[in-house]
């Protein structure tokens, strides 16, 4: 079996922080989105013993090669890497992949999303089982893909952003496929025959396409699934990971130097920081060897390396390397080596 992750898309809708480093790789409460991916995938990893996974790139150049390399020799895993240069959606970014489409069971996993689910490897480990999709019960469903299914749970219907209502079953980006090859087939028909949604080749069409010709899908659901779409979803991601992981860790780091401040939790505060004559929290992450003074911060996102103070910040998001000084309360978007005086 071998896993494969699609992390080709510009991230638009969290510009100005996907402009210098694709989103996966963005720390969120001291770990890069796509580690966590990798974590939530080990139990897979280690049951199916995988020691490749397919890494499909965008054009983000060499330091990104690097930082997925390191990652994936930490994981313990081998990276096989592809490229989208031309970002024409995820049916095209799958084919990059095509080599490894040979009709073995794989996962697709999408490197914008998180998880916490732990029990799907005992639904896979019979290869004899049909197609799974995961997903999650969403508020908003035309901004997803999104499945109609039976009461056996079977799936009846696969749709691409639906311009009207006809389910609120959001697939969250994680699929297990019995037959690869056939996935590749259906894949290929949609570039030779042209046929797009959005000026983009969708997975979706795919997955309806091999529906109806006879393939199985069924629905499972995640209990908590992380989006990381814009600034909004990111923040509320970082949230939902804070919440649940301070339950059973420390997210302080020890090094962390603070001096007359007072930190409510839950936050996350990375090694070599300092923190003086502030208030931080609840649900705030920041970065390594980052300082701030004289400031009250809440709900907000600040990377490495980073100066902020007088700042009166909430549902804010901080690049790495930059400087930012204020008095007003703001809601903040300020990119990497940026400075806000």
């Amino acid at each position: 079996m071998k896993i494969i992750i699609p992390m080709a898309g510009k991230g638009s809708r969290l510009f100005p922080h996907t402009l210098n480093t694709p989103k996966p790789l963005i720390h969120i409460a001291g770990k890069t989105i796509l580690r966590r991916l990798l974590e939530s995938l080990s139990k897979i990893i280690q049951v199916f013993s995988i020691q490749e996974i397919v890494f499909i790139l965008g054009n983000f150049g060499n330091q990104v090669e690097k930082q997925l390399i390191r990652l994936s020799h930490d994981m313990r895993v081998h990276p096989i890497i592809y490229y989208q240069f031309i970002p024409l959606g995820t049916a095209d970014a799958l084919l990059k992949a095509k080599k490894y489409l040979t009709g073995e069971p794989i996962i697709v996993a999408f490197s914008d999303s998180l998880f916490y689910h732990h029990f799907f490897d005992k639904e896979i480990t019979n290869h004899k089982i049909d197609n799974i999709i995961w997903t999650k019960k969403v508020k908003n469903p035309h901004l997803f893909g999104v499945v109609k299914y039976s009461s056996s749970g079977i799936i009846t219907h696969f749709i691409e952003k639906p311009n009207n209502f006809v389910s609120n079953f959001a697939i969250v980006g994680l699929y297990y496929f019995n037959n690869s090859l056939l996935l590749k087939k259906e894949l290929q028909f949609l570039l030779d025959h042209n046929i797009k949604n959005e000026q983009e080749y969708q997975l979706t069409s795919a997955l309806e396409n091999m529906r109806k010709k006879g393939e199985r899908f069924i629905i499972k659901q995640v209990k908590e699934w992380m989006d990381f779409g814009n600034q909004k979803k990111t923040i509320c991601s970082n949230s939902k990971i804070l919440s649940i992981e301070s339950k059973n860790s420390e997210l302080i780091h020890k090094t962390v130097i603070i001096k007359n401040s007072l930190i409510i939790k839950p936050c996350s505060i990375e090694e070599n920081t300092s923190i003086e004559n502030s208030i931080i929290g609840p649900y705030v992450s920041i970065g390594r060897f980052t300082k701030l003074k004289n400031s009250n911060i809440k709900k907000s996102i600040i990377q490495d390396y980073t100066i902020i103070q007088h700042a009166n910040l909430s549902h804010s998001i901080i690049g790495n390397h930059s400087i930012y000084i204020g008095e007003k309360a703001k809601k903040v978007n300020l990119s990497d080596y940026s400075v806000f005086k």
